[in-house]
């Protein structure tokens, strides 16, 4: 990477240590994100020449116009924190209750930050244009990136990339997936109704609660019996609630879980496939039923043309040993998937585990910390992108 590049990405280190401690202290719930994207907005206002928008109250977008004419690449950053009560040792920990970035939103957001503050500096040198998106809300779905979407944020966009920081890896270490990375999420919700009465008199009701156990193993025989095991999804019931009384047969139950899966026919598939399991079962015993879907993120799938970019940068701005290419995919969800089925992108992983300072507990856990050494990377990452893109 250009000496000068470097300079002015180690000139914004502290200052990207100062943006996401601050963001890490003041977590925001999704879909309530409106201090931390006015917090956003006024640094980015204090960089200097880039056009502020909030497509909503709480999401900003940021675009730098280079000196001559060009595409338009973007960068996304999630910004939303998560219902957690924080458990970590930092100094800098959460000062809501209930409410902590366990997932590197103040690491990504901070990243970004940092990125516009070089590029900024670069505008000179810039053919095109450079969209910085700080999103809203990609932990609960709908999401925030299909809103934004739907809004226009990718008009005009060539490409897009993201980050994630990964403390399952190692700082230093990047990793990346071609093609297929992450699994679509829908949720489903059961009902089943049946006719209560006395637990002493079970055969004058119809309980709920044997036909849906029944029905929470018949569910698994849709994954080992009826799809191609190559292309098999996860099915799961996280949720059965039934009755509050040690006496009583109940009336009804529900059931509620996730379908996740890497392939878009299965994902159309399954719903059908419960539908006919849960009639067939609840029919046979006289109960009625209802079931819903709720679509959540689709495939996450990283376009060959943006991850033979990927590839250059990293070789470049971290290392030629530093990418890890990943041979499978994760079943998580990411709704970065939605910018990826409007224009080509890469969503990459950034090792941020150090178990000398303990930063070893994954995602999503109380303790979750980070190194923060791995935020220069992604700094790296994000100006390396747009320098090989718009700088040459």
């Amino acid at each position: 990477m250009n000496m000068n590049i470097e300079q002015l990405i180690a000139g914004v280190e502290q200052q990207v240590l100062q943006w996401r401690r601050h963001l890490h202290a003041n977590p925001e719930l999704s879909f309530q994100e409106a201090q931390t994207a006015d917090y956003i907005a006024g640094q980015l206002a204090s960089l200097g020449p880039l056009k502020i928008s909030r497509p909503t109250p709480n999401s900003v977008v940021a675009e730098l116009q280079g000196t001559a004419p060009g595409p338009c690449y973007a960068l996304r950053a999630d910004i939303d924190a998560l219902p957690i009560q924080e458990e970590s040792d930092e100094p800098f920990c959460s000062t809501r209750p209930g409410v902590m970035h366990a997932c590197g939103h103040d690491a990504h957001s901070a990243m970004l930050l940092g990125a516009a503050s070089v590029l900024c500096q670069l505008q000179a040198q810039l053919q095109g244009s450079v969209r910085f998106i700080f999103q809203h809300a990609e932990e609960v779905p709908p999401g925030g990136a299909q809103q934004l979407v739907d809004l226009g944020v990718l008009d005009g966009v060539k490409m897009i990339f993201g980050l994630h920081v990964m403390p399952n890896f190692p700082t230093g270490e990047v990793g990346m997936k071609q093609g297929v990375f992450s699994g679509s999420s829908d949720n489903f919700d059961i009902v089943l109704q049946g006719k209560g009465g006395h637990g002493s008199m079970p055969h004058l009701c119809i309980d709920p609660v044997p036909i849906g156990a029944e029905i929470v193993s018949a569910l698994q025989q849709i994954v080992a019996r009826k799809l191609d095991p190559l292309n098999a999804p996860v099915l799961t019931v996280a949720t059965f609630q039934a009755g509050d009384s040690y006496n009583v047969i109940p009336d009804s139950a529900r059931l509620a879980g996730t379908l996740r899966t890497h392939n878009q026919e299965v994902r159309e598939r399954v719903p059908l496939l419960v539908e006919q399991t849960v009639a067939g079962i609840s029919q046979a015993h006289g109960a009625s039923y209802k079931v819903d879907w709720t679509r959540g993120y689709t495939i996450g799938n990283n376009h060959p043309d943006a991850c033979a970019i990927a590839r250059e940068v990293v070789a470049e701005a971290v290392g030629p040993k530093a990418l890890r290419e990943l041979t499978s995919a994760m079943f998580g969800s990411e709704d970065f998937s939605s910018y990826q089925e409007k224009v080509p992108g890469c969503f990459l992983f950034i090792g941020s585990g150090n178990e000398a300072i303990g930063a070893t507990y994954g995602v999503h856990n109380p303790r979750f910390k980070l190194d923060e050494a791995a935020m220069q990377i992604g700094v790296k990452l994000h100006v390396g992108f747009i320098r090989h893109l718009l700088m040459r």
